[in-house]
């Protein structure tokens, strides 16, 4: 049966702590203070709730009173609350320095107004072990002290993934967001997120545009009537990966949400799947020391 951009943005996935997220979210990487302004307020009307933010993206603080001004507004004829939006954000770096870090997290939070931030992720695995180690210790503290609800990493490789499981931590990560799309489907990664019941976010999940015009994508999206980008989201969210689409343009971002329409085949599937050329489009620190 057909689905609605608001069922799509309705969709939710469960975590291993038995919370779940909202499956497709506004990425706001490189996006300025105004653009981030107005793109969180219209994704809210649009029916987003999941907003992907860090520390590296300077913009909490616009997104943050995004959301809050939003909240607040004639516009949120859904009467959402502060509970119903989903806001993460990132350490941009990782250090042996504990209060650093804690100090970090808690700049954070203030930075966004929104009293708590809902999910807090490592953003890379740089840095070396006593500083993931570390690092790692002061995000479970923020938990423990309800500064931040979840915990996840970013760019963490297999190893990254075993050395953070295998530690005697008393929160484990519940999700890795890394770069993830047809033209690079980081199948080592997958499977051990899978083994430790770990949700992938794929970060650039439109391959920041770099493929749009790839024959095999330009064919499937012909079949189904929809554009490139409609079947790398749908790709994504068929994989059951929270898929975080970043536009600055309304109609973009809604665009990019309606693909409910639609299923892709399982040849559709296998085909994009076998698209893998492990392209980076930006950086890929998954090999760290």
């Amino acid at each position: 049966m057909p689905e609605t951009v608001t069922d799509m943005l309705s969709r939710r996935v469960k975590l291993s702590n038995g919370l779940s997220i909202p499956q497709i979210q506004l990425g706001l990487y490189m996006m300025s203070g105004p653009e981030t302004t107005r793109a969180v307020r219209w994704a809210l009307g649009a029916g987003y709730r999941g907003f992907d933010s860090a520390q590296w993206y300077y913009n909490e603080r616009e997104a943050g009173q995004a959301i809050l001004s939003f909240l607040s507004s004639p516009e949120n004829t859904a009467g959402l609350t502060r509970k119903d939006v989903h806001f993460t954000s990132k350490l941009r770096d990782n250090s042996t320095n504990y209060d650093a870090v804690r100090a970090s997290i808690s700049k954070s939070v203030k930075a966004s107004g929104l009293g708590y931030i809902d999910l807090f992720l490592l953003h890379s695995p740089l840095g070396g072990r006593e500083a993931r180690m570390t690092s790692w210790k002061a995000v479970e503290d923020s938990v423990l002290a309800g500064e931040v609800k979840m915990a996840g990493v970013s760019n963490y490789g297999v190893k990254h993934l075993d050395e953070v499981m295998s530690a005697p931590f008393k929160i484990k990560p519940l999700v890795n967001q890394i770069e993830c799309h047809p033209f690079n489907t980081q199948p080592e990664i997958r499977a051990a997120c899978e083994k430790y019941g770990i949700v992938i976010e794929a970060y650039a999940p439109l391959a920041r545009g770099m493929r749009m015009k790839h024959p095999i994508l330009t064919a499937v999206a012909k079949k189904y009537g929809v554009t490139p980008a409609q079947v790398l989201v749908r790709w994504s969210v068929q994989h059951g990966f929270v898929t975080l689409p970043k536009s600055t343009k309304k109609e973009r971002l809604v665009e990019n949400a309606d693909v409910g329409r639609f299923e892709l085949a399982e040849e559709d599937m296998k085909k994009l799947d076998g698209l893998d050329e492990k392209l980076v489009t930006d950086w890929d620190p998954t090999d760290a020391d």
